[in-house]
């Protein structure tokens, strides 16, 4: 197999046969992405070694399990014995030792998106799950509705599902789910990853500007996903969310069917009379105008609604049994640090999320309110996405807060990293919540959240702590906390 030019960008490979391929290392192995993609390659047979700066749980575990050890740290002894192939994590700059030693040996390589490609996607019928927000549930949602029907599918998903006890499967069905990440692919390809996935069927959820350490503006972002659209094949399939004019925007011209889904009764795929339940949402599925029968789903949420129809499009399309589906749907136990409950101290209950978008953050908090409306709502945020650090939001992250009682926010992850005169400004974030009428605290480090939260909590609150990150264990710490305090 010759790799010659890859979506207009010069190929890196010449001459790469990958049914030659027996050893293949990756550099930073322990990252999501990466690390599952080790798995998968381990499963169908290779011999997989890898290295990164520290190996820890759960990724560690994962890889200590499949009987995979990194290297610690990068170094171009990491190479010895020579690999037939390695992989180059994105987040990988090219001055690292073990790229140069790649490099200098012509080793062949690829990037994450490039190997997956090459090794499972060929041949699938691949749903790619693309959005700036949504993905990663979306793809644990259409991976497992799969799995329930009995098709076996494949996936990668960017975060641990649930229902798989993981976040890949190399399945023997004809389908592959992927979630389709819009970030760079490696630092000698600075286009998008969902470029690379042979979309099938491709769904949008949203698109919104993000990433503003990789992308100028909206009109680039819109501008990548146009051409992801262009991928899908005159018989494909494009399901996409309605009442987005961004997506709008970029849904003419399209070669293959397209299908809208939403909240908008005029949209093909629409959710009527919508109640909310405890920790549920029932409502009426119509197709077209026309009632399909009444679903009940254990998501939380009108955001997490709209991406239960995006999958409800996509199966139908497939062709799985509506009945079934159904019954799918009630049997999906979620993605973790997605709204994951990580523990209850005397009523009061502390979940984890992802949000760190503006968008995501508000549409997480407006459905823990909708659904717990009799508990004070905390949010706890720490800025520490490349784009949430930046004050391109700092009006929006007021307006984002709007269904909490009492907000904290903490001091921005790593604040050096982004030029003084970018950065956003959390003291006047709060100052600006405060004026809305909401209780608000500044509080920088953790160890001042857990002093001011103890004192604070009562009885049937619920605290909803966000970040991109690990957020230095708060979760955990408040609910060890809040036990010693209550004993």
């Amino acid at each position: 197999m010759v790799f010659g030019k890859t979506f207009g960008r010069v190929s890196m490979i010449e001459n790469f046969d990958p049914k030659k391929v027996r050893h293949i290392h990756l550099i930073a192995i322990c990252g999501t992405g990466m690390g599952s993609l080790a798995g998968m390659l381990k499963d169908s047979g290779f011999e997989v070694s890898g290295s990164d700066h520290n190996a820890y749980p759960p990724m560690s575990t994962y890889l200590e399990g499949l009987g995979i050890n990194p290297k610690v740290g990068f170094s171009p002894s990491h190479l010895n014995p020579r690999p037939d192939l390695v992989v180059i994590g994105n987040a990988v700059p090219k001055t690292n030792p073990e790229v140069q030693e790649v490099l200098n040996k012509q080793i062949p390589y690829l990037s994450l998106p490039q190997a997956l490609a090459t090794f499972f996607l060929d041949g699938k019928k691949n749903v790619v799950i693309t959005g700036t927000h949504g993905k990663t549930t979306t793809s644990a949602l259409m991976a497992w509705i799969l799995e329930f029907a009995g098709l076996n599918p494949g996936c990668m998903i960017g975060g641990w599902a649930l229902n798989f006890n993981g976040n890949n499967q190399l399945g023997g069905g004809q389908y592959f789910v992927v979630e389709g990440d819009e970030y760079d692919t490696a630092f000698f390809d600075k286009g998008p990853k969902f470029l690379h996935y042979k979309p099938t069927i491709g769904v949008i959820t949203s698109i919104e500007f993000d990433h503003g350490d990789i992308y100028k503006d909206l009109n680039s972002i819109k501008a990548a996903f146009k051409k992801f659209i262009d991928l899908l094949p005159p018989d494909g399939f494009l399901v996409a969310a309605q009442g987005d004019p961004n997506i709008d925007d970029i849904l003419k011209p399209v070669s293959c069917k397209v299908e809208r889904y939403g909240l908008e009764s005029n949209a093909d795929w629409w959710a009527d009379g919508i109640k909310y339940r405890k920790g549920g949402i029932h409502f009426e599925l119509r197709y077209k105008g026309q009632p399909q029968g009444d679903f009940e789903v254990p998501v939380v949420g009108l955001h997490n609604l709209k991406n239960v129809l995006a999958v409800i499009a996509v199966s139908q399309r497939i062709g799985l049994p509506l009945e079934k589906v159904k019954e799918g749907l009630t049997q999906f136990r979620g993605v973790k640090r997605r709204q994951e409950v990580v523990g209850e101290v005397r009523e009061i209950l502390v979940l984890d999320d992802f949000a760190h978008h503006p968008t995501a953050i508000q549409e997480t908090l407006t459905g823990l309110k909708n659904s717990h409306p009799h508990r004070r709502l905390w949010a706890v945020f720490e800025p520490r996405s490349a784009t949430s650090r930046k004050n391109i939001f700092q009006k929006e992250f007021v307006n984002a807060f709007r269904s909490a009682d009492c907000v904290v926010i903490a001091d921005l992850f790593s604040p050096e990293k982004i030029p003084p005169e970018e950065r956003l400004d959390p003291k006047k974030l709060v100052e600006d919540i405060e004026k809305s009428g909401k209780r608000a605290w500044f509080l920088p480090q953790t160890g001042e959240i857990l002093h001011e939260m103890v004192s604070q909590l009562q009885p049937g609150d619920l605290v909803c702590i966000m970040s991109s990150g690990s957020f230095d264990g708060l979760h955990k710490k408040l609910i060890q906390v809040l036990e010693e305090h209550f004993s």
